[in-house]
């Protein structure tokens, strides 16, 4: 007897939910030859440099300082955007504001506990400042992980200016050596560049689901 196309589709099917008398077939290896790391160190200047090209090529301001120079590069960079009121997440080192002429907004929300800020206030501030959890240099990625330095997602998503804080030793060269420095618990965002989209005309429009304008410190040490 011929069997037809859709006996055999069911006959899988029920095979696969364990309900023929036949055991489940084993699955396929799934082949795992792909390059999980560039070989070089978090930090190395060569990922650096890597990293600033991709960043740079997706149309992202960077700043590279001293760690001794963070507050001056990062008060520059608010200055030079006319950003007077910034908020910040409630774990932001005090050193990264100290030379800044700005108001800061705390958000005191998740994971520290406190008041969170409201949309409508984070709409009105002139940007937001931040760190990262980690950068890939292979793609040009900024990862922030909700921690007490990154803040949830809405305060790096409603603002239209977006200031991160990017330190060496948090540089690494592909996705896969950045996977294991994350917490798959946490709310994760992976940042590429300003927010951006194309219609199908190819019309870039910027700032449509995130920040149009992203700044980065990059702190070479």
């Amino acid at each position: 007897m011929t069997t037809s196309a859709r006996d055999e589709v069911l006959d899988r099917i029920r095979t696969a939910l364990g309900r023929s008398g036949a055991a489940a077939p084993e699955p396929s290896p799934v082949p795992r030859e792909y390059r999980t790391s560039l070989g070089r160190a978090p930090g190395d200047p060569v990922l650096l440099d890597l990293l600033v090209d991709r960043l740079v090529d997706y149309k992202a301001e960077v700043h590279r300082c001293p760690p001794g120079a963070v507050g001056a590069t990062v008060a520059a960079a608010l200055a030079a955007h006319g950003a007077r009121r910034i908020a910040a997440p409630a774990g932001l080192p005090a050193a990264w504001l100290a030379g800044a002429d700005v108001e800061t907004v705390t958000d005191g929300a998740a994971p520290d506990g406190g008041e969170a800020l409201s949309v409508a206030t984070l709409d009105a501030v002139d940007g937001v400042l931040t760190g990262c959890a980690v950068a890939v240099a292979q793609t040009g990625t900024i990862v922030l992980d909700s921690s007490p330095v990154c803040g949830r997602r809405a305060l790096t998503l409603v603002p239209d200016y977006h200031l991160i804080v990017v330190e060496a030793a948090q540089v690494v060269g592909s996705v896969p050596e950045a996977l294991p420095r994350l917490d798959a618990v946490r709310p994760l965002t992976w940042v590429s560049g300003p927010s951006a989209t194309s219609d199908i005309e190819l019309d870039r429009v910027e700032g449509v689901h995130g920040p149009r304008t992203l700044v980065v410190v990059l702190v070479e040490g």
